[in-house]
């Protein structure tokens, strides 16, 4: 969490999501033309992470309806409730709703009414799966 969303804020979330194995080379990564996501920096550390950059076409809101619907659901769910004292509280709150409730108590229809936790988990154990048969090969995500 930041006070300004900059290409610096949207890399160093890639690479902690990357860091944790959320992320793989041969991954797309889909965002609207925001400068933080057309910039350099970010287009650097895609190359060096093996991850293709997507942007939707201009002035379509459909391209990133599932991060806004996110979005929406977070500030109807949890933000808009109460105010916050300070950005660690905030911060705390947002963390704690996405990682109890969001990941692991909602199912969600573009992932096949599964919960991102579970959905998550399963192709943890495929892609293990696959790199003991295979040798590294990394499974498409279902």
């Amino acid at each position: 969490m930041s006070e300004r969303m900059t290409a610096g804020l949207a890399v160093a979330a890639l690479e902690a999501a990357w860091a944790r194995g959320h992320v793989a080379g041969g991954a797309v990564f889909h965002s609207y033309r925001g400068a933080r996501y057309t910039s350099r920096l970010m287009a650097e550390w895609a190359e060096g992470h093996g991850v293709r950059l997507s942007v939707g076409r201009t002035g379509s809101c459909h391209d990133d309806a599932v991060a806004e619907s996110f979005f929406a659901t977070l500030k109807n769910e949890m933000y808009s409730l109460r105010p916050w004292a300070t950005r660690a509280e905030a911060r705390h709150a947002v963390v704690g709703f996405i990682e109890a409730c969001y990941n692991r108590r909602r199912p969600y229809s573009t992932i096949g009414y599964q919960v991102p936790a579970g959905r998550m988990a399963a192709f943890m154990e495929r892609a293990e799966r696959a790199f003991s048969e295979d040798e590294g090969a990394m499974p498409m995500a279902a």
